[in-house]
């Protein structure tokens, strides 16, 4: 019995003294957070394996639509190249250097060998976005039916010669714009709207 509690104790004290030391290298500012400096195997290892479980998991019921539809695919390529291209490039589309300071960095997404993900995923890293990374959620900005027209974009995009993306994409800018202020009407409209509840509140109680 007492040789039970003395294993338990002494491992009690191991936890605490890794526990301080791990406390005192991260007060001390040892950890290497920057983003030039590559994580070790192991710490990659771990992040990669953790992100990419979570995104199965957490994909696994989204219900993935039609995504042949060629109207939503033309909508999806000028979405991917105002929102995407930057980070991911594009058939033709050259390296940048705001892309080269990515850690981790983005894929290529008209890369074959980066197309990997089915839909689902897709949809989910779009709406969420991805921690550790410079992937940002779309969902608190866009609509689902904009997201998907982005999914349905991705599937064909590692078809695509540089000429036809180009060709898909050359409006790009305006057909944002115009959806952009199409959304921020609808939103200005929305908060500018009479409070129903308010009025029924205030309104004059009738006889009956």
């Amino acid at each position: 019995m007492k040789k039970r509690v003395k294993i338990v104790w002494s491992l009690v004290g191991i936890v605490a003294v890794a526990a301080l030391f791990g406390s005192g290298y991260i007060y001390m500012g040892e950890v290497d957070v920057a983003a030039d400096s590559p994580h070790g195997p192991f710490v990659s290892w771990l992040l990669q394996t953790a992100r990419e479980r979570a995104v199965t998991m957490q994909s696994r019921h989204v219900v993935v639509p039609r995504l042949d539809d060629a109207d939503t695919i033309a909508k999806g390529a000028d979405e991917y190249a105002e929102m995407c291209a930057g980070c991911h490039l594009g058939p033709g589309v050259d390296d940048n250097e705001f892309r080269r300071g990515l850690y981790p960095p983005a894929p290529a997404l008209a890369s074959s060998d980066a197309h990997t993900r089915d839909p689902g995923e897709q949809f989910w890293i779009l709406k969420h976005g991805l921690k550790l990374s410079a992937m940002p959620a779309w969902g608190p900005t866009h609509d689902d039916a904009t997201l998907w027209s982005i999914v349905a974009f991705l599937q064909v995009l590692p078809t695509l010669t540089p000429e036809r993306y180009a060709e898909m994409t050359q409006n790009s800018a305006a057909a944002h714009a115009h959806e952009r202020d199409a959304t921020e009407h609808d939103a200005t409209a929305h908060d500018e709207a009479p409070d129903a509840t308010e009025h029924d509140a205030g309104a004059a109680p009738q006889n009956e």
